[in-house]
């Protein structure tokens, strides 16, 4: 074999000489547009219920920014949310739009309520819980978006019905999250 052969052919084994190509691929999957995503509508009309109640509107769509970012608004009824839990490749920020929410990130604990923002970075335990009665509104972004979009629609879908918590921990992992504990209540204290 020749040189030059032998060189190009461990190059395109490691993925060196397919990298623009990748990169060239993953710009075509991008939106190539301005989009919007009116008050109250999903982006693609088909809102995700789950949670007991909470209704999910994607409006930016991991598949708009090739994996970079997936943006939702979660509308929330009843008092709670997630289990403490981190995501192993993505931050997470929230925007209140409505409502109060008690949020603990690592070891910080806050109250935002309609208008505030809070941040958690990737590999930091965090949740939050609605507070009080009546309908709340959060704006949820997750950048890069990973597998967030794919596990809410696979538990809409029901695929974790009847799952034990050994296989829901698996499930958790194939979407880069793990549970570290039970979710908030607004009467615990730290």
């Amino acid at each position: 074999m020749k040189r030059s052969a032998f060189v190009k052919a461990c190059l395109a084994a490691t993925g060196f000489l397919t990298a623009p190509i990748t990169a060239a691929a993953r710009q075509q999957k991008r939106v190539n547009k301005g989009i919007t995503v009116k008050a109250g509508h999903d982006r693609f009309d088909k809102p995700i219920s789950l949670f007991e109640g909470d209704t999910f509107h994607t409006k930016v769509s991991a598949k708009d920014s090739d994996g970079d970012v997936y943006v939702f608004e979660s509308i929330r009824v009843k008092e709670g949310g997630p289990s403490f839990h981190l995501h192993y490749d993505q931050d997470e920020f929230w925007y209140i739009l409505q409502g109060e929410f008690l949020f603990k990130v690592g070891d910080e604990s806050f109250t935002a309520k309609t208008g505030d923002t809070v941040f958690g970075p990737r590999k930091v335990p965090h949740a939050f819980s609605k507070l009080g009665e009546g309908e709340a509104r959060i704006l949820m972004f997750f950048q890069p978006a990973g597998k967030m979009e794919d596990m809410f629609q696979k538990i809409r879908a029901g695929v974790t019905k009847g799952l034990t918590e050994e296989q829901m921990d698996a499930f958790r992992h194939e979407h880069g999250i793990k549970k570290v504990g039970p979710a908030l209540t607004h009467f615990k204290k730290w």
